[in-house]
């Protein structure tokens, strides 16, 4: 999770903790048997629901959703004309140094099959299967997430019932009464704000997480297909760009300067017989 997030994230849970603080004693929230009854039945149902590797990989799932750093579209943009380019002036197989390099798996497994000279036909396939059960397994993620935050209320409604139960044995025992309501009152928040406030929001992150990396994935697959057909970087760049907003449109990728500059051309000219030109890589001067 970014700064930013994070601190939005403090921030609204301070204001919403004060709602609680301004209402009365703090403490008066808090039931250990109304947390026991709806933690161990959500956890119940998980288990009795799902296979425990399924559980495992959910967490981990949210573990990398909240930690990772997912690069943005207009870098993946980049990243492939800079490679379009470098291949039109040294050869397919020098992106084999990008391959070890690049910090995205999606993209240094596309370039893997570039410099094994797979078909396009083949890199095509290959990388749409793997995008299709990437989105199958999240989908499976998000929907664990998605039934818990259905039964958590259910389960809070349970221990609610707990309390009344207790209440009513007891109803001439007055201790008896004040002990079993707050079982009765908190079962019920606490399943509630279990559903809406941990699971839905995890449930959504997921969601949030998996488009933005489909959407970088459908980006790589059109760039490394452009690349194995050879197509003008400009174009590429054009082509690209489609796929940012209006306003990560702006700047130009492919220019003379800037490819001198990203690889070094002016300092390898001594050693490069015959230098290309632009018109010949496919930059517009």
């Amino acid at each position: 999770m970014d700064r930013k997030s994070f601190f939005g994230l403090v921030l609204c849970g301070v204001v919403f903790a004060a709602g609680f603080a301004i209402s009365g004693n703090v403490a008066q929230y808090f039931n250990l048997a109304a947390i026991f009854v709806v933690a161990g039945g959500t956890l119940g149902v998980a288990i009795a629901s799902f296979r425990m590797q399924r559980l495992l990989y959910v967490a981990r799932v949210l573990r990398n959703s909240y930690r990772a750093r997912m690069k943005e579209p207009a870098e993946i943009v980049e990243i492939l004309v800079d490679l379009s380019v470098k291949s039109r002036i040294r050869g397919l197989h020098t992106l084999a140094e990008d391959e070890r390099e690049t910090s995205v798996m999606f993209l240094r497994r596309a370039l893997g099959f570039v410099v094994d000279n797979y078909s396009r036909e083949q890199t095509a396939d290959i990388l749409n299967t793997e995008m299709f059960f990437f989105k199958q397994r999240r989908d499976e993620s998000e929907r664990v997430l998605r039934v818990l935050a259905e039964v958590c209320p259910a389960i809070g409604l349970a221990g609610s019932v707990v309390g009344l139960i207790g209440m009513l044995s007891g109803v001439n025992d007055t201790s008896v009464v004040l002990s079993t309501i707050p079982i009765a009152l908190t079962s019920t928040l606490y399943g509630v704000l279990l559903a809406n406030f941990v699971f839905l929001p995890m449930a959504a992150r997921i969601r949030e997480v998996t488009d933005h990396e489909l959407l970088l994935q459908k980006i790589i697959v059109e760039g490394v297909r452009a690349i194995q057909s050879e197509l003008n970087p400009r174009v590429l760049e054009v082509k690209l760009k489609s796929f940012l907003t209006p306003a990560a449109r702006q700047g130009q990728l492919v220019s003379l300067a800037r490819i001198k500059e990203r690889f070094q051309i002016e300092d390898r000219v001594e050693d490069m017989p015959v230098m290309p030109t632009p018109e010949e890589i496919g930059v517009a001067l």
